[in-house]
């Protein structure tokens, strides 16, 4: 290329080096700023990396001055802040969906954003050993198939499978054929919702299924699925086992407010019930797990109705003690 043609890419290499070298702890002197031009192959003189400066604020990078022996030019505010970049470097570092290899691609690409300081600093920080990951690549590639068939309003078919002790894939009879409707993450998961002719609306594990296809069938809309609320399908279904939804009435430790509000959020209302306790009426989907919640709290929290399901979960204890003994 002529060196009158790379002159037309002189802004651009300078936005990209003061982006990405930069920041106000590592300013650029204009000497420098010439030499990596030069090493380019782009001439520069010290008037017109002041023009070029002056272009770059009146466009949308804003360079701002150090003054002082350490000074120089940097620049001032990035797309995201470093907090901002580590909080998704820790949502990548949670998620069980994503293996190990594409955390890391991940994390990777979210340093960068941060330009070369920042990144050294987020990659110091990050531990991948002892994680626990899938060893499954397909998952981006299942996101990508369920979102294209969510814009084109069509059913999905696909296999699904459990783990078996031998640590091998189990797979269920059949093909599956469900209208996908949403994606929720939840306890560092990633789940579809969708509407299964064989189980109504259900979700399914997205680093379970395989083989995802199109089948160009419009997607079935229940009233149940137009009127679906994610957040609410979030706080009743525990662990992601759903069971029958009902209306219950459950009784805490005053102590135990703060989990409650975790698990339930802020719109709800707790009733004083003595000196120490609070009641609470709550929309839940009764499964083992949410059976199994209020178990671990101990004698702190219990069901107050209704008896059927009060009556559930003493079954449930009594049969973990009777599981128990006969280990024994």
């Amino acid at each position: 290329m002529a060196k009158s043609e790379r002159q037309k890419l002189k802004l651009l290499y300078l936005r990209d080096y003061l982006r990405h070298n930069t920041d106000e702890q590592h300013p650029a002197t204009v000497q420098q700023l010439i030499d990596y031009l030069a090493s380019k192959d782009i001439h520069a003189e010290r008037k017109s990396i002041y023009n070029d400066i002056r272009t770059l604020n009146e466009y949308d990078t804003e360079v701002l001055y150090k003054r002082g022996n350490a000074g120089g030019y940097y620049v001032a505010q990035r797309d995201f802040e470093l907090s901002e970049l580590k909080l998704l470097v820790d949502a990548v570092l949670s998620s069980r969906f994503l293996s190990a290899k594409r955390s890391a691609e991940l994390i990777k690409k979210i340093a960068a954003l941060s330009g070369a300081h920042g990144a050294e600093l987020l990659r110091r920080e990050v531990v991948l050993a002892g994680r626990v990951k899938t060893t499954e690549e397909e998952g981006f590639a299942n996101v990508d198939a369920i979102h294209e068939a969510i814009r084109k309003n069509s059913r999905i078919a696909f296999r699904y499978f459990n783990w078996g002790t031998d640590l091998k894939k189990k797979f269920r009879d059949g093909e599956y054929e469900a209208s996908p409707y949403a994606l929720i993450w939840d306890d560092e998961n990633y789940y579809l919702i969708a509407h299964s002719e064989r189980h109504g609306l259900t979700h399914y594990r997205v680093d379970k299924m395989e083989n995802i296809r199109l089948t160009g069938e419009r997607r079935i809309f229940t009233e149940e699925m137009r009127q679906f609320d994610i957040a609410a399908y979030s706080r009743e279904v525990f662990g992601m086992f759903r069971g029958e939804r009902k209306q219950i009435k459950l009784r805490f430790e005053n102590g135990l407010a703060g989990v409650v509000v975790d698990r339930f959020g802020q719109n709800i209302l707790l009733i004083p019930d003595g000196k120490n306790h609070f009641l609470l009426t709550v929309d839940v989907s009764v499964s083992p797990n949410f059976l199994g919640w209020v178990a671990g709290f101990g004698g702190r929290a219990s069901i107050v109705f209704p008896q059927s399901v009060v009556d559930e979960y003493r079954a449930l204890c009594r049969a973990a003690l009777n599981a128990t003994a006969d280990t024994n």
